[in-house]
């Protein structure tokens, strides 16, 4: 997410307090073209490197973005999403692990 310029990255471990997942991956990007780029990247990382398929939910005008790795689910927002829906705050007893501006 670094290499294509996605901001504001955190790495949440969810571990303890999740039993969907083990981690969040949250990210800003800052325009639609933005989100969709990102997405493609995880998209074709995926495909690639841990051939795995992946199918990223949610349309980057309503600036939210998910994509579920099984042990990591990937959140890309647009900076007026992420501040709405918090979700740093709504899963605050989870350890952050890496924090990127």
């Amino acid at each position: 997410m670094e290499e294509k310029k996605a901001e504001k990255i955190v790495l949440l471990d969810i571990q303890a307090v999740s039993t969907f997942t083990s981690y969040f991956i949250i990210c800003n990007g800052t325009s639609d073209r933005m989100l969709d780029a990102l997405s493609s990247s995880l998209r074709e990382y995926a495909k690639s490197d841990i051939k795995q398929i992946i199918n990223v939910e949610g349309d980057s005008r309503t600036g939210w973005m998910i994509a579920d790795l099984d042990d990591v689910v990937v959140h890309f927002f647009s900076p007026d999403q992420r501040k709405y829906y918090s979700l740093e705050q709504l899963w605050e007893k989870g350890k952050r692990l890496v924090s990127l501006q």
